[in-house]
């Protein structure tokens, strides 16, 4: 009997650790006790930053503390951490520490749980901080040139992406550049924020474009007289002006921790509304994808502008409407309307075609190598939907001044998130559209033959204002496709269209 007590003793011992929950299972009262009150905010998300307010308390703070973070040595973040969690260290600097902005000691801190009502607001803070400046030192060291010039450098670019006539040995390389800093910008929101940009994030997307865009612009400059066709350079170009710019936006970092402003915002213009208290931060790869590809659109964009590549279509999907049928493979189907990417290539391969300037439509130069290869990036459909909502904004005065402003606008007023869409966001291509829906009910001239599919005898007839019906709308396109003086589409009309 004496051996009874201790075997009862070890059989509750036992049983009793079976029934204890595992740290993963920990009901949440047990963590609070563990951690003390802060425990039951964690895991806070923007809706929770609005709901209490953290903006005008983080406001109200920093007015109220103004004296202690003139005398820290590491301003804002140094005073905040020193008052939140009594660390003198919390800096939050850019100086190669990984512990000097963490978190990980929150969890039962005397001097946080002590705050009352203010422990919940201090938090979100710290979060938000915290994960902003993981966003700064990430998008800084994450890339490198090597890695971005990589994805731009292509040898063939004027070989896949231009074939026309009056070939040139050198385009101006400042269309590209006009485009890179809206793009870089657009990368730096796409980094810091996930998904479509909701009003909530708007404000925080907005500084990180503007940041950026800031830092890009002397980068910029200093390749204002460079040329297009440098094949391979043409990548590290492009790549040594983001990256270079990505670095600078990154020793921001330190500007806004110290409580100084960037570009006209300061560090409550980035947490504004919770946009970093959850941390939704891009992977590298992402990234560079999302930037490659729009640099790449854009490159292949200026190159087509040069030649008599056009999207023509606003019939009903499937055609059979009397006004010819399109290339179908080279198409979206949008609203209900088809539309269509063509090529109009002069010298259709014989003499005569080239006296005459004939010549025939089929894709533009390099279209079957898009979606694939070392364009998988960037797809038709991006070529065709992009230029259509470019075309919709701002008819053919679609520029780099335009698609500066509507990034800004989106992100700003945070009705679209321009990284997260893609190569298909408007301005990444500006593609000339006519809409020839108007010529079904018309009296044109063989209106059966107005769009055509490909082939060596395909050759558009337009004996009329085939663009919505009006003349001036029709030139303006014919302009904008370098169809000026070209009589092709209008060879066959008894009498001269007007265009």
């Amino acid at each position: 009997m004496h051996h009874s007590t201790p075997f009862v003793y070890l059989h509750f011992l036992f049983f009793s650790a079976l029934a204890l929950p595992t740290t993963d299972t920990l009901p949440t009262n047990i963590i609070h006790r563990r951690c003390g009150t802060v425990g039951q905010f964690y895991n806070p998300t923007p809706a929770d930053w609005q709901k209490y307010n953290v903006d005008v308390w983080l406001s109200s703070w920093i007015i109220i503390h103004q004296s202690d973070i003139s005398k820290n040595t590491a301003g804002f973040a140094g005073a905040f951490g020193q008052w939140t969690l009594g660390n003198p260290d919390w800096s939050c600097r850019d100086e190669g520490s990984t512990s000097n902005c963490d978190t990980d000691t929150v969890c039962d801190n005397r001097v946080l749980n002590d705050k009352g009502k203010d422990i919940r607001p201090a938090y979100y803070v710290l979060e938000g901080v915290s994960h902003l400046h993981t966003y700064f030192m990430n998008l800084g060291a994450s890339l490198e040139v090597s890695a971005i010039a990589a994805a731009l450098s292509k040898d063939s670019w004027a070989l896949t992406f231009y074939n026309d006539k009056d070939v040139q040995s050198t385009t101006a390389l400042k269309e590209i550049l006009n485009a890179v800093g809206t793009i870089i910008g657009i990368g730096a929101a796409f980094a810091g924020l996930a998904g479509p940009i909701e009003g909530a994030v708007a404000g925080a997307g907005a500084a990180l474009y503007g940041g950026a865009v800031g830092a890009a612009t002397p980068l910029i400059g200093q390749h204002a007289d460079d040329t297009f066709q440098k094949s391979a350079d043409l990548g590290l170009i492009l790549g040594s002006i983001v990256v270079g710019s990505l670095k600078a936006i990154s020793l921001t970092n330190n500007k806004l921790m110290h409580g100084d402003q960037y570009q006209g915002n300061d560090i409550k213009d980035y947490l504004r509304k919770g946009a970093f208290v959850k941390n939704v931060a891009k992977e590298k790869s992402l990234v560079i994808d999302m930037m490659s590809n729009f640099m790449v659109a854009n490159a292949i964009n200026l190159l087509w502008r040069q030649q008599k590549v056009f999207i023509m279509g606003g019939g009903a999907c499937g055609d059979k409407q009397g006004i010819g049928e399109g290339p179908q493979s080279y198409s979206v189907c949008r609203d209900g309307k088809a539309w269509y990417l063509y090529y109009w290539k002069e010298n259709g391969g014989g003499v005569d075609l080239t006296s005459h300037q004939w010549g025939r439509v089929e894709h533009p130069p390099g279209a079957d190598q898009l979606g694939q290869g070392d364009w998988s990036g960037v797809k038709v459909s991006d070529v065709i939907n992009s230029s259509l909502d470019s075309y919709n904004v701002a008819g053919y005065s679609y520029d780099s001044n335009t698609a500066a402003t509507r990034a800004k606008s989106a992100l700003t007023d945070g009705w679209r998130n321009p990284g997260d869409q893609g190569p298909s966001w408007e301005g990444t291509f500006t593609i000339p559209v006519c809409d020839v829906g108007s010529a079904i009910s018309s009296s044109y001239f063989d209106k059966a033959y107005i769009l055509q599919d490909y082939g060596m005898e395909s050759r558009p007839v337009w004996c009329g204002p085939v663009c919505n019906g009006d003349l001036i709308k029709t030139k303006q396109f014919i302009n904008a496709a370098n169809m000026q003086g070209f009589k092709s589409p209008k060879h066959l009309c008894p009498q001269d269209p007007g265009y």
